[in-house]
């Protein structure tokens, strides 16, 4: 049961490290946005167009990819509840409990990863 309580903790705690990240970006988003239409909205002229166009797709890119680890670190506890979790998607072999710890929402065993 002490796994259990372990695999659980840990689940939620990239959950809500996931939810404050997209929470965090999504409010750097709007600043970025806002500074957009405070700005010249000559993108191609303007010498800060550049920057705040790369900032803001910068920030899409980290809004993503904090998106998929939410998914990621959700399928992991439907696992969890089904059952399934702790075990290899590609070999259906244990994953080990160090990778488990280091990467709670791991779906494949460090063989089958590479």
């Amino acid at each position: 049961m002490t796994r259990r309580v372990g695999e659980e903790d840990a689940l939620a705690g990239e959950r809500a490290a996931a939810l404050a990240r997209i929470e965090a970006l999504t409010r750097e988003f709007d600043g970025v946005v806002a500074a957009s239409r405070a700005s010249n909205a000559d993108d191609e002229h303007d010498p800060e167009g550049a920057t705040i166009a790369f900032e803001r797709q910068q920030v899409v890119a980290l809004l993503d990819q904090a998106r998929r680890r939410l998914a990621d670190v959700e399928a992991a506890l439907a696992r969890r509840k089904a059952g399934g979790y702790g075990m290899c998607e590609g070999c259906a072999r244990p994953i080990a409990a160090e990778r488990l710890a280091a990467r709670p929402a791991a779906r494949t065993c460090i063989d089958c990863a590479r």
